[in-house]
């Protein structure tokens, strides 16, 4: 198809023959043109949600080209309007330019500068639109629906998030880094009839294995060495809402053991004590590897696997949604800029592809950071230029920065952001490895 065919361009002329003869240049060059003999009469179809280009002669009855373009720009100040002029006309042209006027023609002119005029202002509205919407979309996602996205996979996602929230069962969350396991775990907490209740978060990976067991189960005075006082553990402090349990799968076999058993009896036992006390509990865990394989699961328990697996909900990563990805940008963005306090920044050509190309191994995350970047006025020459230059014509240095950028993203995202591994792995120096991450903009926390 052709780019051009999805423009509608407005021609305003009141010389028929100019007219029609510039009505057949932009229809054959893939447009779809309206024309009007009048200002007035293209006034009837040109309002602020008009997402296509204006050309206007100059010098018409009643309402000049000029005067069009003055009532344009109060209707709204982003409309592409390109003035037609004769010789005489061309200082009042420029300075309608300085007013805001996208371009001017002068008389005579060949057709290709006027297809040229048209197809650049073009490409300008279609991103202004784009942005706009954008920002319309992002004002929609309220709190009430944080999990932003209009792909069919985002919204089975979420049909199922609020078919579940009320079942009292235990749920099982599977997705990669970054990919919002507990905003969903969040949301099945606020939907259900536990929201009066504490959602209670644990990251199972985060704490040494001689902390996890208090954490979670509590204790009383004197069970081990420095507890003094009586500690109610995340179990118990979660009874009548949601506990969360993150990154399960590096919970210790021992402590898998004794969860498993309050997940059978509903009851708990603090460390330092025989007594059992009742919880009412429901278990959202997640984890970034596929449980159900037996050689992601390693050293994870088959049967405590089969106990949380009740429901499980699987998180689809960036790359697979690509269409949400602009969206999601767009009111990362927004928010950094808000808390930032700096001007927010329009998606321009480069930008939406880089958000479009790159592999977002950090998923959602990753993409949150970048947006804080751009939003800073850090984020990388690739996607925050306004070049258009294709990277086929990089110089040979500029090839080999961004391919070692990329393999470092890569090896991070494959080692879940360790650092000692992914040195190891990329086989250079650690101080090396981390003044090349701040070259590249990269953000360790992103592949956690």
């Amino acid at each position: 198809m052709n780019e051009n065919s999805q423009t509608t361009v407005v021609f305003v002329d009141d010389d028929e023959t100019l007219r029609h003869a510039n009505l057949q240049t932009l229809e054959l060059a893939g447009f779809r043109v309206l024309s009007f003999s009048s200002a007035s009469s293209a006034l009837t179809v040109l309002n602020g949600n008009f997402d296509g280009v204006v050309v206007t002669d100059i010098r018409m009855p009643q309402i000049s080209g000029l005067q069009l373009f003055r009532r344009l720009k109060e209707t709204d100040p982003a409309m592409p309007v390109i003035l037609i002029t004769g010789h005489g006309d061309i200082p009042m042209a420029v300075d309608a330019m300085r007013e805001g006027a996208y371009d001017f023609i002068a008389k005579p002119f060949a057709v290709d500068r006027l297809i040229h005029s048209v197809r650049r202002a073009a490409e300008m509205r279609r991103l202004v639109m784009e942005n706009r919407r954008l920002y319309l979309a992002t004002e929609a996602a309220t709190q009430e629906l944080p999990l932003i996205g209009q792909t069919p996979s985002m919204q089975r996602l979420r049909n199922t998030l609020r078919q579940i929230a009320d079942a009292d069962v235990d749920v099982l969350i599977a997705g990669e880094t970054g990919s919002g396991k507990e905003v969903v775990a969040n949301l099945l907490h606020r939907w259900s009839k536990r929201r009066a209740g504490h959602f209670v978060a644990l990251n199972c990976g985060a704490l040494p294995e001689t902390m996890i067991e208090s954490e979670l189960f509590g204790h009383e005075p004197g069970a081990f060495t420095g507890a003094q006082k009586r500690r109610i553990g995340r179990i118990e402090h979660s009874s009548g809402g949601t506990l969360f349990l993150d990154e399960i799968e590096s919970m210790p076999v021992s402590t898998q053991v004794k969860l498993l058993r309050v997940l059978e009896a509903r009851e708990v036992a603090p460390l330092g004590t025989n007594d059992l006390r009742a919880v009412d509990l429901r278990v959202v865990a997640a984890s970034k590897v596929d449980l159900g394989h037996p050689a992601q699961r390693s050293s994870f328990r088959e049967d405590l696997f089969f106990r949380l697996n009740v429901v499980t909900i699987s998180i689809p990563p960036l790359r697979e949604r690509r269409e949400d990805i602009p969206l999601l940008f767009a009111h990362f963005l927004n928010k950094a800029a808000s808390r930032f306090k700096t001007k927010p920044v329009e998606i321009n050509r480069a930008l939406h592809r880089h958000l479009m190309e790159h592999q977002w191994p950090g998923n959602v995350r990753e993409l949150s950071h970048f947006a804080e970047r751009v939003a800073l006025g850090l984020g990388d020459g690739e996607s925050n230029s306004d070049s258009e230059a294709s990277t086929s014509g990089d110089s040979l240095p500029t090839k080999v920065e961004r391919y070692e950028g990329d393999l470092i993203r890569q090896t991070l995202s494959e080692n879940h952001g360790d650092v000692r591994l992914t040195v190891a792995a990329l086989g250079i120096p650690r101080k090396t490895f981390y003044d090349k991450m701040q070259r590249h903009g990269i953000n360790r926390a992103d592949y956690e």
